[in-house]
């Protein structure tokens, strides 16, 4: 009876509620929008590997982010190529340089040049570079740009430029590469030996795609490259491995991670005080019928049961507000190009902390129940 009665009392106050359920679910909102926001942004540093078919990547002893990695030597490729269950391995190559538009109207930028191998097949960013445009790449100084960065760079297709002071001619446009501070590029291998200044590419390689044979486990092959060779030049990864390690370097060491939670923390508290408040000015509004109840026989249990009732159908309410309003922040992101990313873990933990915001604000309010005595009734 208590449950039905909570649920209908809500119901018919729901003016005295709203609030409350405004603050639970902009503070739950709040919580999912930032950490989509970081994983988005963090995950356009592991897109290198996300957006690539590589099964196993090969880098510098200790990386622990893909854009930090140091050179190693190509060499390595014939110890890579002599496990049986390796079927091709390719490169991937580092550059980059000033950009100087067209026009000429936009001062130097930092950009970031990534060398692949131009394959119709090819592993480097198979899922964010088509077979066309890495045939197009095969032009000497031709390149690739996301095309939310055509208007940053004063770009347009089929336009040149300056990278490092050689040219370079956009041959397409590219849809989730997007960097932060920088701009990505994608060019072949060997225009990015030209803008090193080099006749033929580098000895020097940034990481090596290991592509396996049908029925490989990748887990195994990794143990298999590992295992008995200390000292190495060089360290394999699972390709999710590598991203896992990137992203997980970007939030807890950068520093960025810290200030999500910092900021995370806020809302959730300035989301327990709003709804805690709001609850008790309803529940002190209320106070006479809770009184009723009382005279009726109800105990003090029964009331409080009521309340944290109510505080589970407002995290309800709060929780379908938050979802509708994230869909249409999702809607907005996607529309301007933000890269938010939410994952389904995400999605739980706010809905947990939505619940504990929820449940903490009904028992802050459960002091105003101290009020509700029969005797008030004769007053």
């Amino acid at each position: 009876m208590l449950v039905p009665l909570a649920r209908r009392t809500l119901l018919y106050e729901w003016r005295r509620f709203l609030p409350a359920a405004l603050a639970i679910a902009f503070s739950g909102l709040l919580v999912l929008v930032q950490m989509g926001l970081l994983v988005g942004l963090f995950s356009t540093i592991t897109v290198y590997v996300t957006a690539s078919a590589g099964d196993i990547w090969a880098g510098f002893p200790g990386t622990q982010t893909i854009d930090a990695g140091r050179p190693i030597r190509a060499d390595t490729e014939v110890f890579l190529r002599l496990h049986p269950a390796v079927a091709r391995v390719e490169r991937m190559q580092w550059s980059g340089g000033d950009w100087r538009s067209p026009h000429g109207d936009r001062g130097g930028l930092t950009i970031i040049v990534t060398g692949i191998d131009t394959r119709d097949d090819g592993l480097a960013l198979a899922h964010a570079v088509t077979p066309e445009q890495r045939r197009a790449l095969r032009e000497p100084g031709g390149i690739l740009v996301d095309r939310s960065d055509l208007g940053k760079l004063g770009a347009a297709l089929g336009d040149t430029a300056e990278i490092g002071g050689q040219r370079v001619r956009v041959v397409g446009a590219t849809t989730g590469l997007r960097a932060i501070g920088a701009v990505n590029v994608v060019a072949s291998l060997e225009t990015v030996a030209v803008l090193d200044g080099l006749t033929r590419p580098s000895e020097d390689v940034a990481y090596f795609l290991v592509g396996l044979k049908p029925g490989a486990e990748t887990a195994a092959v990794v143990r298999d490259m590992t295992s008995g060779r200390p000292g190495r030049a060089f360290d394999v990864w699972a390709a999710g491995d590598l991203a896992d390690r990137t992203l997980r370097y970007w939030i807890l060491e950068s520093g960025m991670g810290v200030g999500v939670a910092f900021g995370s923390a806020i809302a959730l508290t300035v989301g327990v005080a709003i709804a805690s408040q709001t609850l008790s000015a309803a529940i002190g509004g209320l106070i006479r019928e809770f009184a009723t109840l009382r005279a009726l026989g109800v105990p003090a249990s029964g009331l409080r049961r009521i309340v944290l009732a109510q505080s589970l159908w407002l995290a309800a309410a709060g929780l379908l507000l938050a979802g509708l309003l994230g869909a249409g922040v999702l809607v907005l992101a996607r529309a301007y190009q933000v890269p938010v990313r939410i994952e389904p873990g995400m999605t739980l933990l706010a809905v947990l902390l939505v619940l504990g915001v929820a449940l903490s604000s009904g028992l802050l309010a459960l002091r105003q129940l101290r009020r509700a005595e029969p005797a008030m009734l004769l007053r």
